[in-house]
């Protein structure tokens, strides 16, 4: 069976899944097979695997980081949240059922068995297993039931460290008080501290570390700058989202939904020069961008609505009106047809109209496509027309299907037509379609061209080379900050 060690955080977004994906690295470096683990992940930024099974994003990339295929194993408990108090539950990669937070709370221990089959198997073909914790383990109230914090490092025998983010403030109260929450047990699992996202004189911080020992009894194991590295980050917390300051010779904005779903989807455009992407949840913010991107979504439907009464429905059809580009992704292909119908009341019912900027109309059914795809662009007439011809491939998350009325298909998938172009309005159900680097610079030709201004220093690039080098990148800089002898012996292994 695999070594393990687990990374939990004092909070939401303090850097577990970063460091998870950064030992991931170092041990793959090292020579040993790493896979990541997660039993509970809550998440609207989910991926398909070649078997078709949904995942959360940030176990896939950890397991790109450990250089392996993802693997429905390494996150067998997905929650899509579908509003303040439910989410979609989705088990060994199906969807199993919804259930608010009540029944879920209640239903967890039923849940055991499956994060157990599901790790016992991965820790029967792994030298190395890196568990990533959720949220805080120190919530109390929720401790009985727990899953993924230390019920977990319980049922798996796992030596944990923490992560503290120093960058919000309070670093040291958080850590201390972490482990004042815990039982003696619970104390006893835990091995070391690391402080994340370090800005400033490291001389300054020392005295600081030495009292948190002395107070807690746990060393830390090191402090990690700030990291500059350009890898996928978790759901909406990241801070892509709120980015909106920079403001490049071409501007995509992308519509900031309530339920946004995989918005790592448009990262690729951020790489190019020249070019910025901007996040948008207000129509008073939007301004006048070279593209508008209508992105994917939990729930079709009430983000929809949301569109219509925050006034940037408006806004986008009159930019489509003026000729400029807009492209939906899955959920905001749906929104750009003409109606949306849902006899089987999968999003709550009826029927609403789109933005009918496409001739096409969408019917939600109760079962859910998840499937990798792969083909090419059609011939295409009007703004889009550059793209013609362009092999895609990545993958299919959605509820219903969509029938073209008028107006060209966008991509012959699998032998299947797929999205639909209307001159300078497309959408398509694809994600990952942007991470072709031939799509991603006829786009950004076409808007410079409507624009008038030349970008003569677009260059391919190889997404794939791209992420690898940003992988090591992230474990250079975190081996260069911990001390990994010490991590080797908690995770059983001398060095």
């Amino acid at each position: 069976m695999a070594r393990v060690i687990m990374v939990q955080g004092t909070t939401s977004n303090a850097g577990k899944s970063l460091i998870t994906a950064a030992l991931g690295r170092i041990f793959k470096q090292d020579g040993y097979k790493t896979a990541p683990f997660k039993s509970q992940n809550m998440a609207l930024n989910s991926y398909i695997t070649k078997d078709g099974l949904e995942m959360g994003r940030a176990q896939v990339m950890q397991a790109e980081a450990a250089g392996i295929e993802p693997d429905v194993r390494m996150n067998p408990i997905l929650l899509k949240p579908t509003g303040d108090k439910g989410s979609q539950v989705v088990l060994n990669g199906k969807v199993f059922k919804d259930m608010t937070a009540g029944e879920y709370y209640t239903y967890k221990q039923d849940m055991i068995p499956h994060i157990m089959k599901a790790y016992n198997s991965l820790a029967g073909e792994y030298d190395i297993i890196v568990i990533e914790g959720a949220g805080s383990p120190a919530e109390i109230n929720l401790r009985k039931q727990d899953i993924v914090n230390m019920g977990m490092a319980e049922m798996v025998d796992a030596p944990v460290i923490i992560v503290g983010d120093i960058d919000r403030g309070g670093v040291f109260a958080s850590l201390a008080g972490t482990m004042l929450l815990f039982n003696d047990e619970e104390k006893a699992r835990v091995k070391g501290f690391v402080i994340n996202k370090f800005r400033g004189d490291i001389n300054l911080l020392t005295p600081g570390l030495d009292m948190l020992s002395d107070i807690t009894n746990v060393s830390t194991l090191g402090v990690v700058p700030y990291l500059k590295v350009d890898i996928d980050d978790e759901d909406s917390l990241s801070e892509r989202l709120n980015n909106n300051d920079e403001h490049g010779l071409i501007e995509i904005a992308v519509i900031k939904l309530p339920r946004l779903s995989n918005f790592t989807d448009f990262n690729v455009f951020s790489m190019v020069k020249g070019v910025s992407v901007r996040y948008i949840s207000s129509a008073k913010d939007i301004g006048d961008p070279s593209m508008i991107i209508i992105p994917g979504t939990k729930n079709t439907i009430e983000d929809l609505m949301w569109l219509r009464q925050s006034g940037l429905e408006t806004k986008i059809v009159r930019h489509a009106n003026e000729g400029k580009a807009v492209f939906g992704v899955c959920g905001g292909y749906q929104m750009l047809g003409e109606i949306i119908n849902d006899p089987d009341n999968v999003e709550g019912g009826g029927s609403i109209r789109g933005l009918g900027l496409l001739k096409t109309r969408t019917t939600f059914y109760k079962e859910k496509t998840t499937t990798q795809t792969n083909g090419k662009i059609n011939k295409l007439n009007g703004l889009y027309e550059k793209l013609s011809g362009i092999e895609v491939e990545g993958y299919e998350i959605h509820m219903g299907e969509t029938e073209v009325i008028e107006g060209d298909p966008m991509n012959t998938i699998d032998d299947k037509l797929d999205g639909c172009v209307n001159n300078n309005v497309a959408g398509s159900y694809i994600h990952g379609i942007f991470d072709n680097c031939e799509v991603v610079n006829a786009i950004i030709k076409i808007l410079a061209e409507q624009k008038g201004i030349s970008l003569n220093n677009l260059e391919d690039f190889d997404m794939n080379k791209y992420k690898e080098s940003q992988y090591d990148l992230l474990a250079d800089c975190v081996r260069n900050s911990l001390d990994m002898d010490k991590i080797y012996k908690i995770v059983g292994i001398e060095k």
